[in-house]
């Protein structure tokens, strides 16, 4: 059952399994709110890119996708129980099947099974044919997307129980229940397989290492550091999927901090203040975020020293960023995809995809870079 209320200031919230999320500042909606987009300019490209290919796979509803690349193919899921596997070079389908209800989250795959989140707090799996392996009822809803390794499916649920499910049979192997802040934003923290543990940001701003086998904690660091007298101020989760990158795991959160600590131990290299709702993107060099205003950012991976900002898309509800080869892509509640300059946040190029938000986080794939929208377009664009 879902009651909602009104809070003076900020809008609507959604009281869900014993706890309140912020549904006004949630990034699956299509336009922003309050402050005014900034209007795009004209751009004089300096850089070529193109659309590769598109795919429709329906609309995400109040919900975030994420496609998949499992090989040289690419996974991609919408809320209507669409799931399509494609070239990721192509866009050529191999299959598309329906899931039989609707869906709420995904993709998530190893190469072997691919797993998404479905109605009512369903888990469906599937082979990388298409045909449906097993489901098993988690306690509640589904918004972030499962992830897969060592044989072993672990899926959360919106009331922050984490669980871990044989990928052969679908059967429960181990149950860890985290408390919940109680006021947090509807988004979908992410998950990212390492090795033998999976690390899941937590609402309430921390990252959570768990070992893939038997759900037995590894470590624990907050991200966000709750400040302020009241809920709403104290709001501090970690909206997009941690990043893994040569020994340093790297997050963002609302209201709080980006940074990045050892995947091993946990123990911090830096951290910046900074308020994102999205994920941050990692190279050898950088790492880039979007504030909640619409700024880009760009940080010294190895010390944390701010290297540029761009803040010329103030208000645009920007995405996770993406970083390839001399540019970071970032896309907008348009659907425009933004490639600026890794070096120095310079404008490049401009691109297009359906006219709809893109929230979910980029893919590279090859030379394509690829972005769902919450309208279920599947857009690669290729770099040149």
């Amino acid at each position: 059952m879902r009651i909602t209320r009104k809070l003076v200031g900020v809008g609507v919230l959604a009281l869900m399994t014993g706890c309140s999320t912020i549904s006004s500042l949630n990034p699956f909606a299509s336009k922003p709110k309050g402050n005014l987009p900034a209007p795009l300019v004209d751009l004089k490209a300096s850089m070529a890119v193109r659309t590769a290919w598109k795919l429709e796979v329906g609309k995400s509803r109040n919900y975030q996708f994420t496609p998949a690349i499992a090989g040289n193919t690419v996974i991609v899921a919408g809320g209507d129980g669409t799931l399509v596997r494609a070239e990721a070079a192509s866009g050529r389908q191999l299959w598309r099947v329906k899931a039989g209800m609707e869906l709420t989250a995904g993709v998530g795959t190893d190469g072997n099974l691919i797993v998404v989140g479905g109605d009512k707090g369903m888990l469906l799996a599937f082979d990388m044919d298409g045909k449906q392996l097993w489901k098993t009822q988690l306690s509640s809803e589904i918004l972030s997307s499962p992830v897969v390794g060592q044989g072993i499916v672990v899926a959360r649920s919106v009331n922050n129980r984490i669980v871990g499910i044989d990928a052969a049979t679908g059967q429960q192997k181990w149950t860890v229940q985290r408390a919940a802040p109680p006021l947090t934003l509807r988004v979908a923290p992410g998950m990212v397989v390492h090795d033998k543990d999976v690390i899941i940001a937590q609402p309430g701003g921390k990252l959570l290492s768990l070992v893939l086998a038997t759900g037995a904690p590894r470590w624990e660091v907050e991200v966000g550091v709750a400040r302020g007298a009241t809920e709403l101020e104290r709001v501090t989760d970690i909206g997009g999927y941690p990043v893994v990158f040569e020994g340093d795991v790297c997050a963002v959160s609302y209201q709080g901090r980006a940074g990045c600590w050892d995947v091993m131990t946990g123990s911090p290299r830096w951290a910046r203040d900074l308020s994102s709702e999205a994920g941050v993107a990692v190279d050898q060099r950088f790492l880039f975020a979007t504030d909640e205003k619409g700024a880009v950012y760009a940080y010294n991976r190895e010390s944390g020293t701010s290297a540029w900002k761009n803040d010329k898309l103030a208000f645009r509800r920007l995405s996770t960023p993406v970083s390839y080869g001399r540019t970071v892509a970032v896309g907008d509640y348009q659907g425009y995809v933004h490639f600026l300059s890794r070096e120095d946040g310079a404008f490049l190029a401009r691109a297009a995809t359906d006219g709809s938000a893109i929230s979910s986080t980029p893919l590279v794939a090859g030379s394509n870079l690829i972005f769902q929208t919450q309208n279920g377009t599947v857009t690669a664009i290729a770099v040149e």
